[in-house]
């Protein structure tokens, strides 16, 4: 394993305390995010099957949200209890406005989660109650008695078996017995195997639930007692970790400890069920070690990330129409033989666009060839998450094992990721691949791949640079974008890049990339006052970017003195957004707007007009802290007048979007744009992008119309 070393030394932390500005606050803009793919779930024109997936993607989401976010806080409450956010609230202020609005969700969740399994069940997809099914009983009591009763183990709690640890995110039965002898009454606990499926098939796409089918069976575990009631109950674990990096002397190793420690996290939250009495619920809270804010009723069935079973049901009728991802046509293989991609690269720059656009045909395309040419010396690429299945992993094996100088820069700090990082990081390892494991204090978040070619008798480099990860299972379902570039000053800062990953470089200036936490924040604050000085000059001064996230307080207080000076300001964001548009005086220029819908928004634009210089780039990196502070992030300029033009018009169809799109109003609020406007919407970015992926696009669609979106300047990347 690669020695780790401390990164270099960088400029300290941007953040600020809460100032008189107005900012929304981080965790509720969340779930705010959250509550709009809720409303996907909830809208009717959406498909059956991708209405349950919707209702999964929730209940997953505010899982992670309390193991990360909320254990975060009640730490904060505990230990600086005084510290205030951006906005101005304390941890504890946090905490309660957050159960609100979580008690408000959970309970439209459920009211949703009724009327799609009523559809569905229209539709011949049923989730059975067990009661309903007595026709099926005696053949689940034997497949009970056969294949879940020997996996069973029930915990009695009493003065001599102490209250038994629940493991994060494990369903489990309380169930309360009476020993008809002595009248006694006794609670126990069933823990729901989660080695077996949650979903047992009695009928063709008819499901019964397994805890359903334990509870109607309790009589085998408890021969003798009389079974007076069960509830399912579900317990949150605190997820997140902090490694005191510069003491480990071993960066792998103090992972892999902590990953044995998650298991045993402080518990956050506890989920029951409504019907579950009072003092069955003080028992479980005392015993947990939670109090009585963190215990939340659901009505009906807790952990609908099962759902994803019923997303899986061959039900294409119920689902959004498949996509199959298209080839870029300068990728297009000739008479049966692949694209060769050296030679298309050379000819200029690929933008490639994914899911619309194959990852196959492209990227792992890519790393096949370089691996199967001779004449390639050395495959350089940082991996932060991807599937231990992926042909890319395979890929790099063969070059190892072939010879080939193969660097890997894997991010085993990647959260829930990291195990299966390193088990395959350590398989890429033994098959001679040099692998570094991590950098102490940063997380490596950039998405490059480098590739050195002998071509005659000179050595030329070609890269790749992304905004989404090296993973082909999510290079399906998420909006992406990728270059593909041999520009030497590009190649030359990549190549130095990895060697400031692998080796004891200081870098800290690069020709064409922006990268953090060395130069990002200061060349992104940089492009924001150049904006502010054409706009102050009278010169055409306009930004849009498009995110995941902008939190960050420095970079929203300079886009508020921009509005000020007659920047306009157009903002994509998905998820969380601190920044509140509208304010007279204050930020009347800009407009923030996020699109959900059927694939996951996950690239990240930057678009500045530059007084009609047009400037665009891509990459890795959200506007925040910790993505310009404490990541290792790449953002690449985009030169390629061709890619510029698709970049243009990615950006002019999600401004456009009046079908899938929310606005941020003045006030703190989302509203769906077709509230707004008072209409069915008509504009899907979604099936806009299909369209033009899909079919051979002629001049005149390529190039977007130079009109102003509502008259704020032309889209124009040529201007």
């Amino acid at each position: 394993m690669t020695a780790v070393r401390p990164a270099s030394p960088r400029r300290p932390s941007r953040r600020r305390a809460a100032t008189e500005l107005p900012f929304l606050n981080r965790e509720l803009s969340w779930l705010d995010f959250n509550e709009r793919i809720l409303h996907e779930a909830r809208d009717e024109r959406t498909p059956l099957l991708e209405r349950a997936k919707f209702l999964a993607i929730v209940a997953s989401n505010l899982d992670e949200f309390f193991m990360i976010r909320v254990s975060g806080l009640r730490e904060q409450a505990a230990t600086r209890p005084t510290r205030r956010s951006s906005d101005g609230m304390t941890p504890a202020d946090q905490i309660v406005e957050i159960r609100r609005r979580v008690q408000a969700a959970v309970a439209e969740h459920a009211r949703i989660f009724a009327m799609v399994r009523a559809d569905l069940a229209r539709a011949g997809v049923s989730i059975v109650d067990y009661a309903e099914i007595p026709q099926h009983h005696a053949d689940l009591r034997q497949r009970f008695e056969e294949e879940i009763f020997p996996v069973l183990t029930p915990l009695a709690v009493d003065p001599s078996h102490p209250f038994p640890y629940i493991s994060t995110l494990t369903l489990s039965l309380a169930v309360g017995v009476r020993d008809p002898e002595t009248g006694e009454g006794r609670f126990a606990r069933v823990k729901v195997p989660p080695v077996l499926p949650r979903l047992i098939e009695v009928g063709p796409s008819a499901f019964v639930l397994l805890e359903q089918v334990i509870a109607a069976n309790l009589d085998m575990l408890f021969p003798g007692m009389q079974i007076e009631e069960t509830h399912l109950f579900r317990v949150t674990r605190d997820a997140d970790f902090e490694i005191e990096e510069d003491e480990a002397a071993d960066l792998l190793e103090a992972i892999e400890a902590e990953l044995r420690r998650r298991r045993f996290g402080e518990a956050v939250r506890l989920e029951v069920e409504r019907t579950m009495p009072p003092a069955t619920r003080r028992l479980l809270l005392r015993g947990i070690g939670l109090p009585d804010e963190a215990c939340y009723e659901v009505s009906g069935t807790l952990d609908l990330t099962a759902l994803w079973t019923i997303h899986a049901l061959p039900r294409p009728d119920l689902k959004d129409p498949e996509w199959t991802p298209v080839v870029p046509r300068r990728l297009v293989a000739e008479e049966d033989e692949p694209a060769d991609m050296f030679a298309a690269i050379r000819g200029g720059d690929i933008l490639v666009h994914h899911p619309y656009e194959s990852f196959g045909a492209t990227v792992e395309r890519f790393v096949e060839q370089a691996v199967d040419d001779p004449d390639v010396l050395a495959i350089k690429q940082a991996l932060y998450r991807t599937s231990g299945d992926s042909p890319i992993v395979h890929d790099l094996i063969r070059a190892a094992e072939a010879g080939k100088q193969v660097v890997v820069m894997v991010e085993i700090k990647a959260r829930f990721d990291e195990e299966n990082n390193i088990i395959w990081a350590r398989r890429l390892e033994h098959a001679g691949a040099h692998v570094v494991y991590g950098i102490v204090g940063l997380k490596t978040h950039s998405k490059t791949l480098l590739v050195v070619r002998r071509e005659g008798g000179a050595l030329r480099r070609y890269v790749h640079i992304g905004t989404g990860n090296y993973n082909p299972r999510t290079a399906r379902t998420y909006v992406d974008l990728g270059l593909f570039t041999a520009r030497p000053e590009i190649a030359a800062d990549v190549t130095d890049l990895f060697n400031f990953l692998t080796g004891l470089s200081r870098q800290r200036e690069y020709r064409r990339l922006l990268v953090a936490p060395v130069s990002l924040r200061q060349r992104l604050a940089g492009l924001i006052e150049r904006e502010i000085e054409h706009a102050e000059a009278g010169r055409p001064a306009r930004i849009i970017l498009k995110l995941n996230s902008i939190v960050d307080p420095a970079i929203i207080e300079q886009l508020y003195r921009a509005s000020r000076a007659g920047v306009d300001v157009d903002l994509i964001v998905r998820g969380t957004c601190s920044l509140i548009p509208g304010r007279p005086g204050l930020s009347e220029r800009i407009r923030v707007r996020s699109i959900v819908g059927e694939f996951l928004e996950h690239s990240r634009i930057f678009s500045f007009l530059n007084g009609g210089q047009h400037e665009w780039y891509i990459g890795s990196a959200d506007i925040m802290e910790r993505n310009l502070d404490r990541r290792v992030e790449a953002v690449v300029p985009v030169e390629d007048l061709e890619a510029r033009l698709r970049l243009a018009e990615i950006l002019e169809t999600m401004l456009h979007d009046d079908r899938r799109s929310w606005i941020l109003d003045a006030d703190g609020r989302w509203r769906r744009t077709e509230e707004i406007e008072g209409r069915e919407g008509t504009i899907d970015t979604f099936a806009r992008l299909k369209r033009l992926a899909g079919s051979a696009v002629d001049e005149e669609e390529a190039e977007p119309a130079e009109t102003e979106v509502g008259g704020r300047g032309s889209m124009d990347p040529r201007a």
